[in-house]
């Protein structure tokens, strides 16, 4: 592991932190590596029930992958065959965690920034934030796992238009294109997070893993099962649906144990 990326648990709710706030959180190697393994350990994590994942400082959430190491980790082919597989594997961990995900941006979020935010669930930003892909500066091809995770998220035209021109959007153009959930005032950016993932918090666990993996399951083209069809009513099935509807009609809060 390394302190470059930390990982903070309050109750029901993981916090992890890019903590590299004099590089603007650029990514190294290290840090693709620490992320793949922390959300990989967050998933298995049955007391969780949100992770937002988060910049530090307020001038950037990441600028991408960290420029100074294309010398030595990415010089050639074989080098940033053994890098990609770092970055995906990232991304991987973060896309298939069974909670929840919430990206809390600040400031930059472009090029493998962008990528780690658009594999959360839901993405809030400060007005001052700023997004892009402007890789084709730079000479470097947005592999398929990464293409493939913006068409999921903006589609195929928003897509090409982030890549070939390699534009810098404001956060409202973000949020008009899809690639953010929510601007706010940059100084309200963590309290709107906090309350989000409360809400997420306060909901039924269960539910929110099956809504997540229904989703996921949905991007294959492929007919669904009569078993995975089925597992749509495995909730009336649970303490948690019990407990929720006891709460409606009692008229107070409901108390989920994710059973």
């Amino acid at each position: 592991m390394t302190d470059s990326v930390l990982c903070e648990i309050k109750g029901a709710m993981a916090r992890v932190t890019l903590n590299r706030p004099d590089k603007l959180n650029a990514l190294n190697a290290g840090m693709w590596r620490a992320l793949g393994e922390i959300f990989s350990e967050l998933s298995e994590d049955d007391s969780l029930r949100c992770v937002v994942l988060r910049g530090q400082g307020e001038r950037a959430f990441s600028p991408g992958a960290d420029i100074k190491e294309f010398e030595t980790a990415r010089a050639d082919i074989e080098k940033a065959r053994a890098y990609g597989a770092l970055m995906h594997g990232a991304m991987g961990a973060i896309g298939a965690c069974r909670h929840p995900t919430v990206a809390s941006i600040r400031g930059l979020c472009v090029g493998g920034g962008l990528e780690l935010a658009a594999m959360c669930d839901l993405r809030i930003c400060g007005k001052m934030s700023r997004f892009g892909v402007p890789i084709n500066r730079i000479g470097v091809v947005m592999a398929y796992p990464e293409i493939a995770a913006l068409i999921d998220l903006v589609g195929r035209a928003r897509t090409m238009e982030i890549l070939l021109e390699g534009r810098i959007y404001d956060a409202d153009q973000a949020a008009a294109m899809g690639l953010v959930n929510r601007v706010v005032p940059d100084d309200e950016v963590e309290a709107e997070t906090a309350a989000t993932a409360q809400r997420i918090v306060e909901g039924a666990p269960l539910v929110n893993r099956w809504h997540k993996k229904f989703a996921a399951r949905l991007r294959d083209p492929n007919p669904l099962t009569p078993e995975e069809q089925d597992e749509g009513f495995a909730a009336f099935g649970t303490e948690d649906f019990r407990e929720g509807y006891r709460a409606f009609v009692e008229k107070r809060k409901p108390d989920f144990q994710g059973r």
